[in-house]
């Protein structure tokens, strides 16, 4: 299973982005398990970035909610960002 942590810029965001938001906050959890399992599972649109971002990796919690993070190893990532099409890339 993998693991995951979250850079300070995440969490900033993460709070900006879900606060009083229960349904948002219960869909990005249920996206976070479905990853634990399978980080390229069909449900969460698992894609590399390019460009600026080409290290990194984005998977969608809801149709204008993205997750930007990287892999450390294949058992470990970091979430980067969280936020729409436009805040993130």
């Amino acid at each position: 299973m993998i693991k995951i942590a979250f850079s300070p810029v995440f969490e900033r965001s993460f709070r900006k982005r879900f606060k009083g938001k229960r349904h948002l906050q219960e869909r990005f959890w249920q996206r976070v398990e479905i990853f634990l399992e399978n980080p390229f599972d069909s449900r969460l649109r698992t894609h590399k970035l390019t460009g600026n971002l080409k290290e990194l990796w984005s998977f969608s919690v809801e149709y204008d909610t993205r997750v930007v993070f990287y892999f450390v190893t294949d058992e470990k990532v970091v979430f980067v960002d969280v936020g729409t099409h436009d805040e993130v890339y």
